[in-house]
């Protein structure tokens, strides 16, 4: 079977990048194209507050969308440093695994990549982790790549 689209979620996170580096070469390699996918939560009122107080005129960087499109535009590099052609970004609002599982439905897409962060956590094992979930919920394959130490 050849993949055609691919999708890999980030939070830009350095164990993040090494699924979409995992990711990014698979695509150069089957011609797929990439989907780099982040999810974001809005932030309360009270929080966007503080932070606009203490970033002043920088306080949109931690507003909205724009943490997850910085994450995406670093995750792009990745994914053409690993041979990625054709690569688009996604930033979407909601829950981690709900926005992967739902990208991967509507855009058909025959592969999900996550990393296995927090598969061997104790809060993972307690209340699911992405990786896991993702895997339990998905309708096209799910690669979870081994990108932590797992101490």
């Amino acid at each position: 079977m050849a993949y055609r689209t691919i999708v890999v979620g980030t939070d830009g996170s350095p164990s993040s990048f090494r699924a979409v580096t995992a990711a990014g070469a698979l695509a150069g390699a089957t011609g797929a194209t990439l989907l780099l996918a982040c999810a974001y939560l809005p932030m309360r009122g009270r929080e966007r507050s503080a932070a606009a107080d203490a970033l002043g005129e920088l306080s949109y960087k931690v507003t909205g969308s724009t943490p997850a499109d910085d994450a995406l535009r670093a995750a792009r590099e990745h994914a053409v440093a690993a041979g990625a052609t054709e690569v688009e970004l996604v930033a979407e609002e909601g829950e981690a695994v709900d926005v992967l599982v739902s990208l991967a439905e509507r855009r058909r897409a025959d592969l999900l990549v996550v990393g296995n962060r927090g598969l061997n956590s104790l809060a993972g094992r307690l209340l699911g982790s992405v990786p896991s979930s993702v895997s339990h919920r998905a309708d096209c394959d799910v690669l979870i790549v081994h990108t932590t130490s797992g101490r």
